[in-house]
Protein backbone atom coordinates (compact mmCIF):
# COMPACT_ATOMS: atom_id res chain seq x y z
CA UNK A 1 0.00 0.00 0.00
CA UNK A 2 1.72 3.39 -1.26
CA UNK A 3 1.88 6.70 1.37
CA UNK A 4 -1.25 7.92 -0.18
CA UNK A 5 -3.53 5.26 0.19
CA UNK A 6 -3.64 5.96 3.68
CA UNK A 7 -5.69 8.90 3.47
CA UNK A 8 -9.02 9.21 1.83
CA UNK A 9 -9.38 11.35 -0.92
CA UNK A 10 -12.85 13.20 -0.74
CA UNK A 11 -13.28 14.17 -3.91
CA UNK A 12 -13.60 10.46 -5.05
CA UNK A 13 -17.13 10.64 -4.95
CA UNK A 14 -17.45 13.62 -7.65
CA UNK A 15 -15.03 11.52 -9.74
CA UNK A 16 -17.22 8.66 -9.72
CA UNK A 17 -20.41 10.33 -10.21
CA UNK A 18 -18.61 11.80 -13.24
CA UNK A 19 -18.00 9.06 -15.03
CA UNK A 20 -21.25 7.61 -15.10
CA UNK A 21 -22.27 10.43 -17.84
CA UNK A 22 -18.66 12.09 -19.03
CA UNK A 23 -16.66 10.74 -21.80
CA UNK A 24 -13.62 12.31 -20.73
CA UNK A 25 -12.80 13.21 -16.81
CA UNK A 26 -9.83 15.16 -16.19
CA UNK A 27 -8.21 15.35 -12.93
CA UNK A 28 -5.57 18.07 -12.56
CA UNK A 29 -3.65 19.36 -9.76
CA UNK A 30 0.07 20.04 -9.16
CA UNK A 31 2.49 17.03 -9.26
CA UNK A 32 2.74 14.87 -6.89
CA UNK A 33 -0.89 16.27 -5.33
CA UNK A 34 -2.41 12.16 -5.65
CA UNK A 35 -3.50 12.37 -8.96
CA UNK A 36 -2.66 9.23 -10.30
CA UNK A 37 -2.95 7.52 -7.42
CA UNK A 38 -6.57 8.33 -7.02
CA UNK A 39 -6.82 7.42 -11.05
CA UNK A 40 -6.05 4.19 -10.33
CA UNK A 41 -7.33 3.81 -6.86
CA UNK A 42 -10.58 4.25 -9.54
CA UNK A 43 -9.80 2.67 -12.45
CA UNK A 44 -8.21 -0.40 -11.54
CA UNK A 45 -11.10 -2.12 -10.36
CA UNK A 46 -13.09 -1.12 -13.56
CA UNK A 47 -9.94 -2.30 -15.64
CA UNK A 48 -8.99 0.69 -17.06
CA UNK A 49 -5.41 0.66 -18.83
CA UNK A 50 -2.87 2.62 -17.46
CA UNK A 51 -0.76 4.73 -19.86
CA UNK A 52 1.88 7.28 -18.44
CA UNK A 53 2.99 10.14 -20.74
CA UNK A 54 6.22 10.25 -17.98
CA UNK A 55 6.94 7.68 -20.56
CA UNK A 56 9.13 8.92 -23.77
CA UNK A 57 8.49 6.09 -25.83
CA UNK A 58 4.72 6.63 -24.94
CA UNK A 59 4.74 10.38 -25.37
CA UNK A 60 6.57 9.97 -28.60
CA UNK A 61 4.69 7.52 -30.45
CA UNK A 62 1.42 9.66 -29.17
CA UNK A 63 3.02 12.74 -30.64
CA UNK A 64 4.47 11.16 -34.17
CA UNK A 65 0.69 9.88 -34.69
CA UNK A 66 -2.07 10.62 -32.13
CA UNK A 67 -5.28 9.26 -34.37
CA UNK A 68 -3.46 5.64 -34.51
CA UNK A 69 -2.48 6.10 -31.02
CA UNK A 70 -5.84 6.57 -29.73
CA UNK A 71 -7.27 4.23 -31.92
CA UNK A 72 -4.98 1.90 -30.48
CA UNK A 73 -6.30 2.24 -26.38
CA UNK A 74 -8.40 -0.02 -24.97
CA UNK A 75 -12.21 0.24 -24.13
CA UNK A 76 -11.49 2.12 -21.03
CA UNK A 77 -7.95 4.14 -20.32
CA UNK A 78 -6.27 6.53 -18.10
CA UNK A 79 -3.32 8.93 -20.09
CA UNK A 80 -1.08 10.40 -17.27
CA UNK A 81 0.30 13.72 -17.55
CA UNK A 82 -1.24 14.80 -20.54
CA UNK A 83 0.05 18.25 -20.88
CA UNK A 84 2.91 16.63 -22.57
CA UNK A 85 1.05 15.61 -25.55
CA UNK A 86 -1.59 18.78 -26.20
CA UNK A 87 -1.91 17.89 -29.56
CA UNK A 88 -4.08 14.77 -28.31
CA UNK A 89 -7.20 16.73 -26.92
CA UNK A 90 -8.50 17.30 -30.69
CA UNK A 91 -8.08 13.59 -31.81
CA UNK A 92 -9.59 12.61 -28.26
CA UNK A 93 -12.58 14.64 -29.36
CA UNK A 94 -12.99 12.73 -32.64
CA UNK A 95 -12.59 9.55 -30.75
CA UNK A 96 -15.37 10.35 -28.54
CA UNK A 97 -17.63 11.79 -30.91
CA UNK A 98 -17.53 8.58 -32.86
CA UNK A 99 -18.25 7.01 -29.96
CA UNK A 100 -19.90 8.59 -26.89
CA UNK A 101 -19.65 5.89 -23.79
CA UNK A 102 -19.01 7.36 -20.28
CA UNK A 103 -16.46 7.01 -18.43
CA UNK A 104 -14.32 5.90 -21.53
CA UNK A 105 -11.25 8.20 -20.71
CA UNK A 106 -9.46 9.44 -17.06
CA UNK A 107 -6.58 12.24 -17.99
CA UNK A 108 -4.69 13.37 -15.31
CA UNK A 109 -2.59 16.57 -15.69
CA UNK A 110 0.15 18.70 -13.98
CA UNK A 111 -0.61 22.28 -15.63
CA UNK A 112 -4.27 23.95 -15.61
CA UNK A 113 -6.12 23.17 -18.60
CA UNK A 114 -8.05 25.93 -18.22
CA UNK A 115 -5.06 27.83 -18.76
CA UNK A 116 -4.86 26.54 -22.16
CA UNK A 117 -8.06 27.09 -23.90
CA UNK A 118 -7.80 25.66 -27.25
CA UNK A 119 -7.41 22.47 -25.81
CA UNK A 120 -10.36 22.77 -22.65
CA UNK A 121 -12.52 24.45 -25.52
CA UNK A 122 -12.07 21.04 -27.36
CA UNK A 123 -13.59 19.03 -25.53
CA UNK A 124 -16.36 20.94 -23.96
CA UNK A 125 -19.25 19.28 -23.22
CA UNK A 126 -17.37 16.53 -23.50
CA UNK A 127 -15.19 16.62 -20.64
CA UNK A 128 -15.53 16.91 -16.98
CA UNK A 129 -12.80 18.52 -15.06
CA UNK A 130 -11.85 18.48 -11.40
CA UNK A 131 -9.31 20.04 -9.38
CA UNK A 132 -7.30 18.17 -6.93
CA UNK A 133 -5.35 19.12 -4.09
CA UNK A 134 -2.90 18.21 -2.01
CA UNK A 135 -3.74 16.72 1.44
CA UNK A 136 -6.16 18.89 3.58
CA UNK A 137 -6.46 18.84 7.62
CA UNK A 138 -9.68 17.06 7.32
CA UNK A 139 -7.99 14.19 4.96
CA UNK A 140 -4.91 13.57 6.74
CA UNK A 141 -7.22 12.89 9.83
CA UNK A 142 -10.04 11.19 8.39
CA UNK A 143 -12.49 13.05 9.31
CA UNK A 144 -14.93 15.25 6.99
CA UNK A 145 -15.25 18.91 7.89
CA UNK A 146 -18.63 20.32 7.96
CA UNK A 147 -17.04 24.14 8.16
CA UNK A 148 -18.53 25.30 4.77
CA UNK A 149 -21.96 24.37 5.95
CA UNK A 150 -21.99 25.96 9.60
CA UNK A 151 -20.13 28.77 8.18
CA UNK A 152 -23.12 29.46 5.39
CA UNK A 153 -25.92 28.46 8.10
CA UNK A 154 -23.84 31.06 10.95
CA UNK A 155 -24.40 28.02 12.62
CA UNK A 156 -21.47 28.11 15.32
CA UNK A 157 -21.90 27.01 18.84
CA UNK A 158 -20.07 28.18 21.50
CA UNK A 159 -18.26 26.20 23.31
CA UNK A 160 -14.32 25.62 24.51
CA UNK A 161 -11.63 23.23 22.95
CA UNK A 162 -8.19 22.68 22.98
CA UNK A 163 -5.50 24.25 20.61
CA UNK A 164 -1.89 24.29 20.47
CA UNK A 165 0.01 26.34 18.69
CA UNK A 166 3.39 24.11 17.94
CA UNK A 167 0.85 21.73 16.54
CA UNK A 168 -0.29 24.10 14.81
CA UNK A 169 2.89 25.48 13.12
CA UNK A 170 3.87 21.89 12.43
CA UNK A 171 0.70 21.71 10.20
CA UNK A 172 1.53 24.75 8.55
CA UNK A 173 5.89 24.00 7.66
CA UNK A 174 4.58 20.26 6.66
CA UNK A 175 2.03 21.15 4.32
CA UNK A 176 0.02 18.62 2.59
CA UNK A 177 1.67 16.54 0.20
CA UNK A 178 1.34 13.00 0.26
CA UNK A 179 5.16 12.47 -0.32
CA UNK A 180 6.37 14.34 2.68
CA UNK A 181 4.50 12.20 5.21
CA UNK A 182 7.06 9.49 4.71
CA UNK A 183 9.97 11.72 5.01
CA UNK A 184 10.25 11.49 9.54
CA UNK A 185 12.31 14.16 10.12
CA UNK A 186 11.39 17.98 9.12
CA UNK A 187 14.78 18.59 7.50
CA UNK A 188 13.94 15.81 5.22
CA UNK A 189 10.82 17.46 4.47
CA UNK A 190 12.39 20.59 3.45
CA UNK A 191 14.77 18.91 1.02
CA UNK A 192 11.94 16.89 -0.62
CA UNK A 193 10.50 20.18 -1.48
CA UNK A 194 13.32 21.95 -2.55
CA UNK A 195 14.12 18.84 -5.00
CA UNK A 196 10.17 18.68 -5.99
CA UNK A 197 10.65 22.61 -7.10
CA UNK A 198 13.87 22.24 -8.92
CA UNK A 199 12.95 19.17 -10.57
CA UNK A 200 9.13 20.98 -11.90
CA UNK A 201 11.28 24.07 -13.08
CA UNK A 202 13.86 22.14 -14.78
CA UNK A 203 11.09 19.68 -16.66
CA UNK A 204 7.67 20.32 -16.30
CA UNK A 205 7.75 24.56 -17.35
CA UNK A 206 10.06 23.65 -20.34
CA UNK A 207 7.23 21.21 -21.09
CA UNK A 208 4.73 24.06 -21.50
CA UNK A 209 6.45 26.85 -22.06
CA UNK A 210 9.12 27.99 -24.56
CA UNK A 211 10.41 30.09 -21.99
CA UNK A 212 14.77 30.77 -22.39
CA UNK A 213 15.24 32.42 -18.67
CA UNK A 214 14.60 29.60 -16.78
CA UNK A 215 17.81 30.59 -14.00
CA UNK A 216 15.08 33.42 -13.51
CA UNK A 217 11.91 31.42 -12.03
CA UNK A 218 13.42 29.52 -8.92
CA UNK A 219 14.29 33.05 -7.50
CA UNK A 220 11.66 34.55 -8.58
CA UNK A 221 9.36 31.99 -7.35
CA UNK A 222 11.00 32.49 -4.08
CA UNK A 223 10.49 36.17 -3.95
CA UNK A 224 6.96 35.68 -4.83
CA UNK A 225 6.60 32.98 -1.87
CA UNK A 226 7.53 36.38 0.47
CA UNK A 227 4.28 38.26 -1.08
CA UNK A 228 1.84 34.89 0.06
CA UNK A 229 -1.47 36.66 1.46
CA UNK A 230 -0.53 39.92 0.22
CA UNK A 231 -1.80 42.26 -2.59
CA UNK A 232 0.44 41.44 -5.45
CA UNK A 233 3.17 44.01 -6.57
CA UNK A 234 4.53 42.97 -9.83
CA UNK A 235 6.51 46.05 -9.76
CA UNK A 236 8.61 45.09 -6.65
CA UNK A 237 8.92 41.76 -8.20
CA UNK A 238 9.72 43.10 -11.99
CA UNK A 239 12.78 45.29 -10.44
CA UNK A 240 14.38 42.55 -7.78
CA UNK A 241 15.32 40.83 -11.46
CA UNK A 242 15.64 44.04 -13.53
CA UNK A 243 12.70 42.78 -16.04
CA UNK A 244 9.78 44.42 -17.06
CA UNK A 245 6.51 44.31 -16.09
CA UNK A 246 4.70 42.09 -18.63
CA UNK A 247 7.64 39.63 -18.19
CA UNK A 248 6.95 38.71 -14.67
CA UNK A 249 3.28 38.60 -15.36
CA UNK A 250 4.06 36.19 -17.63
CA UNK A 251 6.03 34.29 -15.31
CA UNK A 252 3.52 34.57 -12.64
CA UNK A 253 0.70 33.23 -15.13
CA UNK A 254 3.33 30.10 -15.77
CA UNK A 255 3.28 29.37 -11.96
CA UNK A 256 -0.82 29.62 -12.07
CA UNK A 257 -0.60 27.11 -14.75
CA UNK A 258 1.72 24.60 -12.70
CA UNK A 259 0.10 25.12 -9.48
CA UNK A 260 2.65 26.78 -7.77
CA UNK A 261 0.34 29.78 -6.61
CA UNK A 262 -2.89 31.25 -7.42
CA UNK A 263 -4.31 34.87 -7.01
CA UNK A 264 -6.85 35.74 -5.40
CA UNK A 265 -9.49 38.39 -7.41
CA UNK A 266 -11.15 41.08 -5.27
CA UNK A 267 -14.68 41.28 -4.42
CA UNK A 268 -16.35 44.19 -4.99
CA UNK A 269 -19.95 45.71 -4.91
CA UNK A 270 -21.77 48.59 -6.87
CA UNK A 271 -22.61 50.08 -3.37
CA UNK A 272 -19.12 50.92 -2.09
CA UNK A 273 -17.13 52.32 -5.27
CA UNK A 274 -13.69 53.44 -3.35
CA UNK A 275 -12.26 49.46 -3.45
CA UNK A 276 -9.04 47.75 -3.98
CA UNK A 277 -8.73 45.85 -7.50
CA UNK A 278 -5.95 44.11 -6.70
CA UNK A 279 -5.64 40.13 -6.44
CA UNK A 280 -4.18 38.80 -3.50
CA UNK A 281 -1.02 36.10 -3.91
CA UNK A 282 -1.30 33.05 -2.25
CA UNK A 283 1.31 29.99 -2.37
CA UNK A 284 -0.85 27.05 -3.20
CA UNK A 285 0.73 25.16 -0.18
CA UNK A 286 1.79 26.24 3.20
CA UNK A 287 5.07 23.65 3.69
CA UNK A 288 6.04 24.25 0.32
CA UNK A 289 6.02 27.98 0.92
CA UNK A 290 7.88 27.34 3.96
CA UNK A 291 10.77 25.16 2.13
CA UNK A 292 10.93 28.46 -0.70
CA UNK A 293 11.42 30.82 2.42
CA UNK A 294 14.33 28.43 4.45
CA UNK A 295 12.12 28.52 7.86
CA UNK A 296 11.41 25.22 9.88
CA UNK A 297 9.07 25.43 13.14
CA UNK A 298 11.26 27.16 15.69
CA UNK A 299 12.22 30.19 13.39
CA UNK A 300 8.47 30.53 12.13
CA UNK A 301 7.27 30.33 15.84
CA UNK A 302 9.85 33.55 16.54
CA UNK A 303 8.42 35.19 13.51
CA UNK A 304 5.39 36.42 13.72
CA UNK A 305 4.25 38.60 10.64
CA UNK A 306 5.84 35.70 8.47
CA UNK A 307 3.26 33.32 10.72
CA UNK A 308 0.12 35.57 10.36
CA UNK A 309 1.04 35.67 6.86
CA UNK A 310 1.26 32.11 6.22
CA UNK A 311 -1.32 31.18 8.42
CA UNK A 312 -3.72 32.82 6.10
CA UNK A 313 -2.81 31.27 3.29
CA UNK A 314 -2.91 27.88 5.29
CA UNK A 315 -7.03 28.60 6.29
CA UNK A 316 -7.69 29.84 2.67
CA UNK A 317 -6.11 26.78 0.90
CA UNK A 318 -8.15 24.40 3.56
CA UNK A 319 -10.66 26.27 2.68
CA UNK A 320 -10.46 25.88 -1.38
CA UNK A 321 -9.86 21.99 -0.42
CA UNK A 322 -12.58 21.60 1.40
CA UNK A 323 -14.57 23.26 -1.51
CA UNK A 324 -13.07 21.37 -4.18
CA UNK A 325 -14.97 18.16 -2.45
CA UNK A 326 -18.34 19.83 -1.83
CA UNK A 327 -21.30 19.33 -3.95
CA UNK A 328 -21.74 22.74 -4.07
CA UNK A 329 -19.61 25.18 -5.98
CA UNK A 330 -17.80 27.92 -4.10
CA UNK A 331 -15.94 31.07 -5.28
CA UNK A 332 -13.28 32.83 -3.03
CA UNK A 333 -12.24 36.53 -3.39
CA UNK A 334 -10.89 39.51 -0.72
CA UNK A 335 -12.13 42.61 0.10
CA UNK A 336 -10.05 45.19 0.59
CA UNK A 337 -10.94 49.34 0.10
CA UNK A 338 -8.71 52.30 0.30
CA UNK A 339 -8.31 52.76 3.82
CA UNK A 340 -6.46 49.48 4.52
CA UNK A 341 -10.33 47.69 5.63
CA UNK A 342 -10.07 44.12 4.72
CA UNK A 343 -12.02 40.64 4.52
CA UNK A 344 -9.28 38.48 4.22
CA UNK A 345 -10.96 35.99 2.44
CA UNK A 346 -14.71 35.86 0.98
CA UNK A 347 -17.18 33.27 -0.50
CA UNK A 348 -20.17 33.15 -2.41
CA UNK A 349 -21.97 29.92 -2.18
CA UNK A 350 -24.58 30.67 -4.84
CA UNK A 351 -26.93 33.80 -3.48
CA UNK A 352 -25.31 33.87 -0.15
CA UNK A 353 -22.20 35.81 0.63
CA UNK A 354 -19.81 34.64 3.98
CA UNK A 355 -16.38 36.25 5.19
CA UNK A 356 -13.32 34.78 7.33
CA UNK A 357 -10.60 37.06 9.00
CA UNK A 358 -7.82 34.74 9.82
CA UNK A 359 -6.08 36.27 12.97
CA UNK A 360 -3.12 34.57 15.08
CA UNK A 361 -3.45 36.13 18.25
CA UNK A 362 -5.34 34.60 21.24
CA UNK A 363 -7.79 37.15 21.68
CA UNK A 364 -10.70 38.76 19.76
CA UNK A 365 -12.50 42.02 20.19
CA UNK A 366 -15.50 44.26 18.75
CA UNK A 367 -12.93 46.35 16.62
CA UNK A 368 -11.78 43.33 15.28
CA UNK A 369 -14.86 43.05 13.47
CA UNK A 370 -14.93 46.01 10.92
CA UNK A 371 -14.11 44.70 8.05
CA UNK A 372 -16.82 42.09 8.51
CA UNK A 373 -19.26 44.41 9.37
CA UNK A 374 -18.65 46.39 6.02
CA UNK A 375 -19.08 43.46 4.35
CA UNK A 376 -22.17 42.66 5.73
CA UNK A 377 -23.36 46.36 4.96
CA UNK A 378 -22.40 45.73 1.08
CA UNK A 379 -24.12 42.25 0.79
CA UNK A 380 -27.62 43.20 2.82
CA UNK A 381 -30.13 40.01 3.18
CA UNK A 382 -27.63 38.18 1.44
CA UNK A 383 -24.73 38.39 3.96
CA UNK A 384 -24.86 34.38 5.74
CA UNK A 385 -22.14 34.63 8.39
CA UNK A 386 -18.93 36.73 9.17
CA UNK A 387 -16.11 34.49 11.09
CA UNK A 388 -12.99 35.43 12.68
CA UNK A 389 -10.70 32.51 12.75
CA UNK A 390 -8.45 33.33 15.66
CA UNK A 391 -5.44 31.20 17.93
CA UNK A 392 -7.80 31.07 20.75
CA UNK A 393 -10.16 28.03 22.57
CA UNK A 394 -13.32 29.31 22.41
CA UNK A 395 -15.74 29.25 19.87
CA UNK A 396 -18.29 32.26 20.51
CA UNK A 397 -20.69 34.36 19.30
CA UNK A 398 -20.46 38.35 18.44
CA UNK A 399 -24.29 38.92 17.86
CA UNK A 400 -25.57 39.50 14.14
CA UNK A 401 -24.16 36.85 12.65
CA UNK A 402 -20.59 37.05 13.74
CA UNK A 403 -18.32 34.27 15.48
CA UNK A 404 -14.98 34.47 16.22
CA UNK A 405 -13.88 30.59 16.55
CA UNK A 406 -10.48 28.81 17.26
CA UNK A 407 -8.65 27.73 14.42
CA UNK A 408 -8.90 24.02 14.76
CA UNK A 409 -12.80 23.98 14.25
CA UNK A 410 -11.30 24.02 10.31
CA UNK A 411 -10.80 20.62 10.72
CA UNK A 412 -12.41 19.27 12.89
Amino acid sequence: MSNTDLYPRYIKPLLLEALKDSPVVLIHGPRQCGKTTLARTVGTPKKYEYISFDDDVMTKAAKEDPIGFVKGLSKRVILDEVQKVPHIFSTLKKEVDSNRVPGRFILTGSANILRMPKLSDSLAGRMQILRLHPLSQGELEHHKSRFLDTLFKGAFKTKKMELSLNKLINRIVTGGYPEVFKRPSERRRINWYQNYVKTLIQRDILDISKIRSVDILPRLLALSATQTSQLVNFANLASAFQVSRPTVFDYIALFEQMFFLEKLPPWYSSRFRRLIKTPKLHLCDTGLTCALLGVNAASLKKNRPLLGQLLETFVFQELRRQASYHKQNHAFFHYRNKKGTEVDIVIERGHLVAGVEVKSSATVNLADFKGLRMLKQAVGKHFACGVILYNGETSVGFGNGFFAVPLNVLWI
